[in-house]
């Protein structure tokens, strides 16, 4: 990806990223499904709160009946999060965790979709690719500063930036420790 990608651009490269994660996670086993989750978690909760503080926002101010269709996404949001969370604490190679991630990868998957139709693909009729540039720019800027892991209760930009510094410093801390003892 570039500078000059527009937001649709950088959003819809991650979601074809999540959907191969999502993949993996479904066909690997041991010590590789379990970074592979790692990773899928990491890149949907930066996304996740980057949508949330500007992407939704941008959609319900200038799209037809934005309020609306961003209220369907947050409801999904907050819902994978919580599936996310459940899941984080569980072995990767357990038949609960096969189960439940199974349901997570069917309502993320129609997540994104319902993201790009309804939301993104209304982007470039509303505003100009200056913008979108802006916009993009914009959502690398808050997925640096994002939580690394989910957070459910943390639908909104405002509530976003209330808990951030504090779950980033600890999601953060967390992932470092992850490392450098090879999760355990």
């Amino acid at each position: 990806m570039t500078e000059r990608d527009d937001v649709v651009e950088l959003l819809t490269a991650q979601h074809t990223t999540i959907r191969e994660l999502l993949d993996k996670v479904a066909t690997t086993k041991g010590e590789e499904r379990k970074e592979c989750f790692q990773d899928l978690v990491r890149l949907l909760a930066v996304h996740e709160t980057a949508e949330e503080e500007v992407v939704h926002p941008f959609a319900r101010r200038n799209i037809d009946g934005g309020e609306f269709v961003v209220a369907d996404r947050v409801k999904e949001e907050e819902q994978a999060k919580k599936a996310l969370d459940r899941l984080d604490d569980m072995d990767p190679d357990s038949p609960e965790f096969l189960d439940r991630f199974a349901a997570l990868r069917q309502d993320v998957l129609a997540h994104a979709k319902a993201e790009e139709r309804y939301e993104f693909a209304h982007f470039h009729r509303v505003t100009d690719r200056r913008k979108l540039e802006t916009l993009a720019r914009a959502v690398r800027a808050a997925e640096a500063v994002a939580p690394t892991r989910p957070h459910p209760g943390t639908d909104t930009a405002l509530k976003n930036v209330a808990a951030a510094p504090v779950a980033t410093v600890v999601d953060r801390t967390r992932d470092a420790i992850r490392k450098v003892t090879g999760g355990a």
